[in-house]
């Protein structure tokens, strides 16, 4: 089995210092990835670590936990014991689990491609080329498994030409049990370009020191970009909570209503002209790199979507298991206003009463209503379901009634999901 946890779920060390960047309770020296329309450069010092399976970043706050009781269950009670990719042993392959650590502020097809890879090298040293894994993935991590079953170690191909699945990962991936995960995207995550993120909202117990991930930090992490909802899965609602089209891969859009901090913050891009000035002194330089940037990771989000959908209506050689959370109010449609005093967009992406250009007076039940769907709070049922994309639904769907971070967590779903692994392997 290989467990891959979800964005933030992984440690971030610098490998120059061996400072852990994240999880952290205070601002680091480190800054975010770096920002070019060449996004395959944009890496800094940071790599990934050990899953994070709790966080006690201080001695007088409590301690978090995250992946730690899902790791437990495997230990105890699915009578798993931990594998060592480099030096798995001989019967490595029985009853043994492997954790993927990724870099989670980069591209999702890069981490895909390297999952596979890691699997190749380990099925080699294990001497088992026949060998299938199961998998069990927390939300963007089940994004990864997928591309990675779909495609193997090959990259999105180049143009807008159709992208027709290889089901090459096929060869080393059995089932697919999918935890929160956001097949159709999230409007939570176009809700973090926009205001940033914060990892204790997800669970029950809050911790403030860890809310440290900005609007200004998520900006340059490819994969969050590729969280945002599917083409067919986009929903707008224009100041009557009518439905508005809106193209999220176009970065003429992305400007005019004012989204990320590229452009809602003048001091933000003033910082990128200046750290990123050349000797020659050529004016706007930066800004048009900025703009290029944008413009490149919503087209290579728009194609990762593409070919995750494409997958969707063909027989799948791989079982894939849904469990999730139903009963949270969860962001499926951000509303759209015109703010007439100061003659500028505002997006709302919590409700809230306001009045329409007309006078119409629009209750915060109203707005509610009209922009919330059931979910964990970060991730709808019908993402995780893939209802607007997959001509038959997963094999198995289990839900419970609990927060997206805290889904790893919740015992009985732990127990419907190995449960399901474990007959599917009996059968």
């Amino acid at each position: 089995m290989i467990v891959i946890p979800g964005i933030l779920g992984t440690e971030l060390k610098n490998s120059k210092t061996g400072e852990t960047v994240w999880p952290s309770a205070f601002r680091t020296s480190q800054e975010g990835l770096p920002i070019s329309p060449d996004l395959a450069t944009n890496h800094d010092d940071l790599v990934p670590g050990n899953i994070i399976e709790t966080v006690k970043l201080a001695r007088l706050l409590p301690e978090v936990y995250v992946y730690r009781d899902l790791l437990l269950a495997l230990r105890r009670y699915a009578g798993y014991r931990d594998g060592d990719w480099n030096n798995p042993s001989v019967d490595g392959y029985q009853d043994t689990f492997y954790v993927f650590p990724y870099d989670w502020r980069q591209d999702n097809v890069s981490n895909a491609r390297e999952l596979v890879r890691r699997i190749t090298q380990l099925k080699s040293k294990l001497q088992r080329p026949d060998l299938k894994f199961n998998i069990v993935a927390h939300s963007m991590g089940g994004l990864i498994a997928r591309y990675a079953a779909m495609y193997g170690d090959a990259d999105l191909p180049p143009g807008d030409g159709p992208i027709q699945p290889t089901w090459a990962g096929a060869a080393h991936i059995s089932k697919i049990a999918m935890i929160g995960v956001p097949n159709e995207g999230s409007a939570d995550a176009f809700s973090t370009l926009v205001e940033g993120y914060s990892i204790t909202e997800g669970l029950r117990r809050r911790v403030p020191l860890l809310n440290k991930l900005t609007a200004e930090d998520v900006v340059s992490a490819q994969s969050v970009f590729q969280l945002m909802p599917h083409r067919g899965a986009v929903r707008f609602l224009d100041e009557n909570l009518q439905p508005l089209a809106v193209d999220l891969y176009d970065q003429e859009v992305w400007k005019q209503y004012g989204w990320s901090v590229i452009y809602s913050s003048p001091d933000f891009r003033r910082r990128r002209y200046a750290g990123a000035a050349g000797t020659d002194g050529e004016s706007g330089k930066s800004e048009d790199e900025l703009d290029a940037y944008l413009r490149a990771t919503l087209q290579r989000t728009r194609r990762f979507h593409e070919a995750l959908d494409a997958g969707a209506g063909s027989n799948s050689p791989v079982v894939l298991l849904a469990i999730g959370g139903d009963c949270e109010e969860t962001l499926s449609s951000p509303v759209i206003l015109r703010d007439q005093k100061r003659n500028r967009w505002v997006t709302l992406t919590r409700p809230r009463e306001y009045r329409t250009s007309s006078g119409v007076k629009i209750s915060r039940q109203q707005a509610t209503d009209a922009m919330y769907a059931p979910g964990d709070g970060r991730v709808t049922r019908e993402s995780l379901l893939g209802e607007n994309l997959f001509k038959a639904l997963p094999l198995y769907a289990v839900f419970g009634c609990d927060l997206h971070g805290e889904l790893p967590r919740n015992k009985s779903l732990q127990d419907n999901a190995l449960t399901a692994i474990v007959a599917e392997v009996m059968n």
